[in-house]
């Protein structure tokens, strides 16, 4: 079986394989990436990199520092916090970007950060955003970040991909963003969950702008990476990019003829053979503008609908690492164009980047926005993540061009957020309710998903480290929930109390999810949980607590990719086998309790990977030594410290 580009990225990037082995989605890799982006959080890994014994970055031309949070904030405590992690950079030599530069994300890209066949991460959900240039993004949490610091490399399991074909090309009035809502809101199914996608097909007609909004909300469907292929768009754009850096004076450019070439030579190409968990088709001759919400990104609604029942506004955005791009602001500026902000709306801008907002002030269309009433913001996240200036108010109705409209994020928890084009919230500002920006028919939407069925792997014998266990055995509790978020495994009362020893954590584990489970489970049961198991927050109690509690390790059809991270990462065994769940969800169909006690038991023979239960036999993906040394010495910070050491 032949590999997509993904695997091919990930092998690239991989370190330590054995001769001739062949990355392939399952697979656990460790992974020295090209580069990794932090941003305000950079305080927060900080003391995380000392803890380990670091002192020195082990490649000082890995980290990318982006202040792009909390810019509107003047506070000394918040001042002093930035100055530490500029001196930090200072001292190590990391690239870094100060407060009103712009988000990093865009920052990433602009300055030749992110190149195709590069592997590229964040401690940020939105770094699915490097695919747009053909590079594999992929968002990490803190002590991954600490890893790369100190030692260059973090772990990394190979993700499902899928392959989404795109065909036709856009009509008039839809957008880059009306694609995206669209694949989220048709395709709204979890189909694409811990996946990566590689966008394939009639991709030419889009521009890098378009592109990069779809990557960067292919979070918002649920993947882990959202890749576009390197093509004659890409090229130039990057081309575009390296003549600017020239034209500023960079003594030594990221971006050169030479280097975008060569990674154009080197750019890795999916073969002919290569296996899709699913196969999608979706014809972009069908997308009109569209709408997603209130307070839900996955209920779409075509934008003639919602303009028929005249839905006012007080509040509009076009802002955010998705849509505060020049094209964005050029399309806003042509509706604004003669027209003025409705009265009793408000209109906030806030370009992606200071390159950006230089570029829109050149041509005049920042000024045609200013003259229509907008409220500028500076270069960062601000409205988007409920921080500064221009956040909803109680009982307030906003439509905005960010990729989040989460209950509570931009603002009163009783507040109602529409998401949008940043055409059709420049239409809606001036209209003073939810408009849209040119008259359109709205189209069914048109599009396939199917699955493929995987070939049969050979089965290998898999060599075990001295301190990882060879066999697990224990009784099976099974629990009857899908999306089992981590506030439900550990409860916000307790996630900001740092003076919790272990065992009260143990105490108080799903005790949201299910109050009788303390009393039913027992020391060496085996977790049988659903799918997305550990969704939400990433929260690490949500792991640690579990395995304080006792339990050998947990068994779900799949997990969040952050939980499985942390679990890992803190030394608490999960596998996915979906038709271990499969079968067990089906045999106990109908029982009422949350937690039950099954009378079943289970071994776990991590050699040949297989889960034995009461005579039936079900593979998983091998645990190689990769995730046996992050157990084995009781999570990653202890292996960071046996190799500083």
């Amino acid at each position: 079986m032949g590999q997509n580009r993904i695997e091919k990225i990930a092998e690239r990037h991989a370190v330590r394989l054995p001769e001739s082995f062949r990355v392939h989605a399952g697979d656990f890799v460790s992974i020295r990436p090209a580069h990794v982006m932090t941003h305000d959080n950079t305080g927060a890994v900080i003391p995380k990199f000392l803890s380990v014994g670091a002192r020195h970055v082990f490649d000082p031309k890995q980290p990318v520092f982006c202040l792009d949070h909390d810019v509107q904030n003047e506070s000394p405590t918040h001042l002093a916090k930035y100055a530490a992690i500029e001196a930090f950079a200072r001292a190590h030599g990391i690239a870094f970007f100060p407060a009103k530069a712009g988000i990093g994300h865009q920052v990433m890209v602009e300055e030749g950060f992110a190149l195709p066949g590069g592997f590229v991460v964040a401690s940020d959900s939105h770094s699915n955003l490097y695919g747009a240039i053909g590079a594999l993004g992929t968002p990490i949490v803190r002590t991954d970040v600490a890893a790369i610091w100190a030692t260059g490399e973090t772990w990394w399991q190979v993700p499902e991909v899928v392959r989404v074909s795109l065909t036709g090309r856009l009509t008039p009035g839809a957008t880059g963003k009306d694609v995206i809502l669209c694949l989220i809101g048709l395709f709204n199914q979890d189909e694409v969950l811990n996946c990566c996608i590689e966008f394939a097909g009639e991709v030419g007609s889009l521009s890098m702008d378009q592109r990069l909004t779809i990557s960067n909300m292919s979070t918002e469907w649920g993947a882990l990476a959202g890749v576009f292929p390197f093509d004659a768009v890409a090229k130039a754009w990057l081309h575009h990019r390296a003549a600017s850096m020239i034209r500023r004076g960079d003594q030594a450019p990221r971006l050169t003829t030479e280097i975008i070439e060569k990674a154009e030579r080197e750019n890795p190409m999916s073969d002919p053979d290569a296996f899709y968990a699913k196969e999608f088709t979706f014809d972009l001759g069908s997308v009109t503008p569209h709408i997603a919400g209130p307070t839900e990104v996955k209920i779409i609604t075509p934008v003639p609908e919602v303009e028929a029942k005249r839905v006012p506004i007080q509040k509009a955005y076009i802002l955010s690492c998705v849509n505060g791009r020049l094209e964005d602001i050029a399309e806003a500026a042509r509706v604004l164009r003669g027209r003025k902000v409705a009265a009793g709306v408000k209109l906030y801008l806030a370009a992606a980047s200071t390159t950006v907002q230089d570029e829109a002030q050149r041509l005049g269309h920042w000024q045609v926005l200013i003259g229509a009433g907008a409220i500028v913001l500076p270069p960062g996240c601000g409205p988007c993540i409920g921080l500064g200036e221009g956040l909803m108010e109680p009982g307030e109705t906003g439509i905005s061009a960010t990729n989040r409209n989460f209950q509570g994020r931009m603002g009163a928890r009783d507040s109602f957020v529409y998401l949008a084009s940043p055409a059709v919230v420049a239409a809606s500002a001036a209209a003073g309710y939810i408009a849209a920006p040119i008259p359109t028919v709205a189209r069914p939407l048109q599009g396939t998903v199917e699955e493929c069925e995987a070939p049969q792997a050979p089965r290998e014998r898999i060599s075990i480290r001295e301190g990882f266990p060879k066999v697990v055995e224990g009784p099976l509790l099974l629990l009857r929930k899908d999306n089992l978020s981590t506030d439900s495994i550990y409860g916000k009362d307790y996630t900001y109390r740092d003076d919790m020893p272990p065992p009260e954590m143990a105490k108080v584990a799903m005790v949201n999810y299910d109050p009788q489970f303390q009393a039913i489970a027992r020391g060496g049961d085996i977790v049988i949980g659903g799918w997305n198991f550990g969704c939400g927050s990433s929260r690490e109690q949500a792991a640690t607590a579990l395995k304080y509690r006792g339990l050998s390790l947990i068994v779900a059809g799949s997990y969040s990719q952050t939980y499985k991270r942390n679990a890992f990462n803190n030394g608490l065994i999960v596998i996915e086998c979906p038709k271990l769940i499969k079968e067990l969800r089906s045999r106990f169909d109908g029982r009422p309790e949350l937690t039950i006690r099954t009378d079943m038991t289970a071994r776990v023979d991590f050699e040949t990977s297989e889960i034995a239960v009461e005579g039936e036999i079900y593979p998983f993906a091998p645990l190689r030594e990769v995730v046996q040394e992050l157990v084995a010495l009781g999570g990653f910070e202890s292996v960071l410290v046996k190799r500083l050491s």
